[in-house]
């Protein structure tokens, strides 16, 4: 069953419709600043006003006869029409499919667009959606000394225009806002291993409090100050052997005590 299919059926066909609710009609009549739609039993809806303007582009392509959806701003205006709403329903709609995608678990990949000291900024569907620095994986966190806000955010810019995977973490229905973490999008792959396994690994950050690892298909772990050895002269991009000692979801902790 498609996913429209759903959303009408929510809205039973005898089912009196409410403001909010999302409609089915048919173009009957186009105006230079209206459209107006059959809806069956419940009237003869109409789009005009501010809601034309800010659907225009996708209203000056229907035909008579072509279906829409569309959501009630008023049931019963000045003129008796329905008043509806096209970019309110389009919203709808695509909050609807990324609620059905957070359910499921799904990746997705998304182009970053921009990004400020929390986090990195894009658009799922129209709808807005944030990746905090804290949901990012251990690959991509800004490793930055004392945590400095200014060098963090020039860190997470070199990602605009780059294409991460990523899993829903939370919506906020009243924003229209989409949460995201690339941490959840990369715990499953991390399953293929387990505690005990020995795996050749490239240092990819050395800090003051250990060093970090790259492994398999991208992933990332730390080696804790406490498990590097001493006699070590570890250099970025050296490849090493190391032993998984924790894993945590995402999070691997590494000793190259072998």
């Amino acid at each position: 069953m498609s996913l429209m299919k759903e959303i009408l059926e929510e809205n039973e066909f005898l089912k009196p419709p409410k403001v909010g609710d999302i409609i089915e009609g048919k173009v009957i009549s186009k105006k230079a600043f209206a459209i107006y739609l059959d809806l069956g039993i419940f009237g003869t809806g109409i789009i005009y006003g501010k809601e034309f303007k800010k659907a225009k582009k996708e209203l000056k392509n229907l035909k008579i006869g072509d279906k829409v959806l569309a959501k009630i701003v008023d049931l019963d205006n000045e003129d008796g029409f329905v008043e509806l709403s096209v970019a309110s329903a389009a919203k709808e709609i695509a909050l609807e499919i990324l609620r059905k995608k957070k359910e499921e678990g799904q990746k997705i990949k998304v182009k970053i667009l921009g990004a400020n000291k929390g986090g990195l900024l894009t658009k799922i569907s129209g709808i807005d959606a944030f990746l905090p620095v804290s949901q990012l994986s251990l690959e991509n966190y800004p490793q930055v000394e004392n945590g400095d806000s200014e060098k963090i955010l020039e860190k997470l810019k070199k990602f605009i225009g780059k294409e991460m995977e990523v899993k829903i973490l939370g919506i906020l229905e009243k924003d229209f806002q989409v949460i995201l973490s690339e941490k959840l999008a990369k715990e499953e792959e991390i399953k293929e291993y387990k505690v005990g396994d020995i795996v050749e690994a490239e240092v990819s950050g050395i800090t003051d409090f250990g060093v970090f690892l790259k492994f398999g298909k991208n992933f990332e772990g730390l080696v804790p100050l406490s498990e590097v050895n001493s006699n070590l002269n570890l250099k970025i991009g050296e490849k090493v052997k190391a032993k998984i000692i924790s894993i945590e979801g995402k999070k691997a902790l590494f000793s190259l005590k072998l």
